[in-house]
């Protein structure tokens, strides 16, 4: 977690030709959509400004448009820089659908730990440089855009790189090389909605997408409540483990506003009684009790016939799927051997 103060920007104005015209912030993968997947890398930023259209988000942002609309990104840029105060600034195009808080933190870091430069912008796999994957330093960011407008007039139209040639840029090669994958066509978008059902990301990303949908500002411990759930399934029954998790959730939320250590506590209660109910299944006595399948218990399969059935010569009073007739008298008439008696 970045200790450092910063503020956001998310351009999410696009036009988004390459999808039919189609709003790109609300184009969903994963069940979430592309705006609320981005406002995630922006959660330690003190304010959150969004250039473009109105959506619903699951915590507060300001809105911001640039003039006129449509401009382009560095109008759109200069449009939500207008609206922070933080000493850096976290700029993310909305099309990001992998870009998350580790990146942002570690571009926050690249930029407050060296004061000589003007900003950090991530670099993707083919050296390419992103700017629309960055932190700048607000000062120097303003100037200079207050230096473009002076001399062309307008921001509208204008290429993000006639801000970036005039600043003094760290290069940060992200940690995970899907941090820049943008969403600019439909392909990409299928490529995206595929990678996350992959094995390694699948869990995650339904976690994330449940706490979104719920208005949920939660850490979750996956490892833990899965051991919770494992343990409850093999130590009680398998329905055991969804029933049991949900319990402790519903614990931990009345525990009040303890969060992440109301539900490790609330776990670690039902993890212990878990394993005080397998024990006790495993220290269970094996003969002469009820079900322990002793002789004369009456239990099928135990090659005895129940009590009082002796002599019945009821067909297939004897164990179950044995094909032979109780253990009365012999004379009684029973069939054996799965053959029927004389009639």
């Amino acid at each position: 977690m970045s200790a450092h103060a910063y503020d956001a920007v998310v351009l999410s104005g696009g036009a988004g030709r390459r999808l039919g015209g189609v709003d790109k912030a609300a184009v969903r993968i994963g069940g979430r959509t592309l705006l609320a997947r981005v406002l995630t890398a922006c959660e330690g930023a003190g304010t959150t400004v969004v250039v473009g259209g109105r959506h619903a988000t699951a915590r507060p942002v300001t809105w911001a448009r640039e003039d006129p609309p449509g401009g382009g990104p560095l109008a759109a840029l200069a449009a939500g820089v207008r609206g922070t105060r933080a000493p850096l600034v976290l700029v993310l195009s909305v099309d990001l659908p992998f870009v998350d808080r580790a990146t942002a933190d570690t571009l926050v870091r690249s930029v407050a730990d060296d004061p000589r430069t003007d900003g950090a912008l991530l670099v993707d796999g083919t050296g390419r440089d992103q700017p629309l994957v960055a932190v700048y330093r607000t000062e120097p960011l303003h100037r200079r855009l207050a230096l473009l407008t002076a001399e062309h007039g307008s921001l509208s139209g204008l290429p993000l790189r006639r801000l970036t040639a005039e600043l003094a840029l760290t290069r940060v090669t992200a940690a995970d090389p899907f941090a820049s994958f943008d969403c600019d066509t439909w392909e990409n978008i299928a490529a995206a909605r595929a990678r996350i059902r992959e094995h390694g990301h699948v869990l995650d990303e339904w976690i994330t997408a449940v706490k979104d949908e719920l208005g949920l500002d939660l850490t979750v411990d996956t490892p833990l409540l899965l051991d919770l759930a494992r343990d409850a399934a093999h130590g009680v029954a398998r329905p055991a483990a969804p029933l049991t998790t949900f319990l402790v959730g519903y614990a931990a939320g009345r525990a009040g506003a303890a969060g992440p250590e109301a539900v490790a506590a609330a776990a670690a209660k039902a993890t212990a009684l878990a394993a005080r109910w397998a024990a006790e299944t495993e220290t269970a006595p094996d003969s002469g009790g009820p079900g322990s399948g002793a002789a004369g218990s009456g239990q099928t399969g135990s090659g005895q016939a129940s009590p009082g059935q002796a002599g019945s010569g009821a067909p297939g009073s004897g164990p179950a799927g044995s094909g032979q007739a109780g253990s009365g008298p012999a004379g009684s008439g029973g069939p054996r051997s799965g053959q029927a008696g004389p009639a």
